[in-house]
């Protein structure tokens, strides 16, 4: 089946940005979606860590509905309950900050990118370079797709703004090398996402946080797609035990819902009004879906499923025969014997598994985290003999 075949009209009325499957989705419930030509597919993507309950959940359904009856949008000149309420529970399930909302995880990390250079004019005599990791990824405006030092994602975008330093990832010695006077922040990912799943080492975190303290920079965890439990704590900066001075959320919060939050500690804090702004941030719909995203984790155990079930998930798929497994609870990457991702994943859509690739040999796996030890059992007898035909170079069949 072609994708023409599946949206007649794709290429006429859309921009040619992702390279989409040739399916157009109707309906989902719990981790499985229906396609418009009525097949079924148990999905390992979640929309990109994304859907964190799966997909009609009803209780986050009902929240969305009652809101919408009641007030959707209010604008950003006055408050409105929910966005009270998730901004209290956002801090209180981190450290003492305040929030801003947008609707992105770019976004989200703007305003953190904002706030720094900010406070580097008000404390640091104007520092402004932030150092970054190479491989990692930020969003994709021109901001944050140049802090993510990925030359394909920013190159065909230059000039680019000023003002952001790459090292390597996990390596300390390098960040204290790139700072110098100009700088003002430091800012990673505390697992790689985009680049196949790549943990941060316990110490080099730990490092950070006493580098940025000696010298007195501001230390920034984009949490866009680790936070909310898909590692199975909260956040994953708290299974470091290293606290950020901002840290920046989006994917998971409103459960499939657009929502970003940034939040800064005390210290951070530098934003006055005029300074910074989102007209439908905040939103009563987004966060009365974001209030109950937290409030249906908590009450589903889903932190310690995304702990036991990912734990499960690493040890099936061993049988894959990978190269590498990474990850932590149930954001995870494994790396193949041989640059076969992309048939595997074309071959298991064609048997009714949706995987996400990132790279020629990379698989990263970031389900939903209602996700049971039965459904990795299923995805594994369509993967295990998807990927043994595409290593042997056989035809498979589709479902």
């Amino acid at each position: 089946m072609t994708e023409n075949a599946c949206a007649p009209d794709a290429a006429r009325h859309l921009m040619n940005i992702e390279r989409r499957l040739p399916v157009t989705m109707v309906s989902g419930s719990g981790c499985r979606l229906k396609s418009s030509d009525g097949n079924d597919y148990l999905d390992l993507v979640a929309g990109i860590a994304v859907n964190l309950l799966g997909y009609s959940h009803p209780k986050l359904v009902k929240a969305i509905c009652d809101q919408a009856r009641a007030l959707i949008n209010v604008g950003d000149m006055v408050f409105n309950e929910p966005m009270l309420e998730l901004a209290a529970r956002l801090v209180g399930l981190t450290f003492p900050a305040r929030v801003f909302f947008c609707h992105s995880g770019a976004e989200a990390n703007e305003a953190a990118i904002k706030l720094t250079r900010k406070w580097g004019k008000e404390h640091k005599s104007g520092a402004f370079e932030i150092v970054s990791a190479l491989g990692s990824f930020h969003g994709r405006t021109l901001a944050t797709v140049t802090a993510g030092g990925k030359a394909r994602n920013s190159d065909p975008f230059t000039p680019l703004p000023p003002g952001f330093v790459h090292v390597p990832f996990n390596d300390l010695e390098a960040v204290k090398r790139a700072t110098s006077a100009n700088s003002v922040g430091v800012m990673v990912e505390p697992i790689l996402g985009s680049a196949g799943v790549v943990p941060a080492k316990p110490e080099f975190l730990r490092g950070l946080r006493e580098w940025c303290d000696e010298m007195n920079l501001l230390l920034i965890f984009d949490e866009v797609q680790t936070g909310l439990g898909r590692t199975g704590q909260w956040f994953a900066f708290q299974a470091y035990g290293v606290q950020p001075d901002i840290l920046t959320l989006a994917k998971g919060l409103g459960g499939g819902v657009p929502i970003g939050a940034c939040l800064a500690a005390p210290r951070a804090d530098t934003f006055t009004p005029g300074d910074h702004g989102s007209t439908l941030g905040g939103n009563p719909l987004a966060c009365a879906a974001a209030v109950t995203l937290l409030n249906v984790v908590e009450a589903e155990g889903l932190l310690a499923n995304a702990a036991e079930v990912g734990s499960y998930m690493r040890v099936q798929l061993q049988r894959l025969r990978p190269t590498e497994i990474r990850g932590m609870g149930l954001m995870i990457g494994i790396d193949l014997d041989r640059p076969v991702a992309a048939a595997l994943q074309r071959a298991c859509f064609d048997m009714g598994l949706l995987i996400n690739i990132v790279g020629d040999r990379t698989v990263r796996f970031v389900p939903p985290l209602i996700l049971t030890k039965q459904d990795v059992d299923t995805a594994l007898t369509i993967l295990e003999p998807a990927l043994d035909r595409v290593r042997s170079g056989a035809s498979y069949t589709s479902h």
